[in-house]
């Protein structure tokens, strides 16, 4: 059963019950669809390439592991066509758990009709709820559209910067 969004019923489905889209919490069936979804995601980023097999074992990682993160998904009577993947871990700095979300991606038939925004309300619902107290992202630096997304979604630039090492 999907987690409710703010003053919604919980046998309520989140979106408009015309188009029966619905936003759920991912199971270990929806596993090749988010595959797909994510390897799309990894076709538009500079830092890295479509990689099937590890795909399916990072997510399969969360699945398994609730504890670790939560994966919710964008889905109508057909398929899976949007997801957010959600990462927990503790800040010192802010005294409690928050939240990197990973990943978020909406098929591109589907984008620019508000469902990537139906699916981030979910994400700040869930975390109120739950208690967390930030939510960090990475945004691609040369993908504007997704940087104007999240900006317009109530998200800020920090004046830290990312840095990583890659571990072979």
């Amino acid at each position: 059963m999907p987690l409710q969004m703010p003053n919604t019923d919980t046998s309520t489905n989140i979106a408009s019950q015309e188009r029966n889209v619905r936003v759920e919490p991912a199971t270990i069936e929806d596993l090749p669809e988010l595959v797909r979804l994510v390897g799309e995601l990894m076709e538009l980023q500079e830092d890295f390439s479509p990689d099937r097999e590890a795909h399916q074992c990072g997510i399969a990682l969360i699945l398994e592991q609730p504890k670790r993160g939560r994966i919710f998904v964008l889905r109508n009577d057909d398929r899976i066509f949007g997801m957010v993947n959600l990462l927990f871990t503790i800040s010192t700095a802010i005294g409690g758990l928050v939240i990197l979300l990973e990943d978020l991606v909406i098929h591109p038939d589907h984008r620019g009709q508000g469902y990537g925004s139906m699916l981030l309300d979910y994400v700040v619902d869930f975390a109120k709820k739950k208690g967390f107290k930030r939510i960090t992202l990475l945004a691609d630096k040369t993908g504007s559209e997704s940087q104007n997304f999240f900006k317009n979604e109530g998200f800020d630039y920090s004046n830290m910067i990312p840095m990583r090492r890659v571990i072979d």
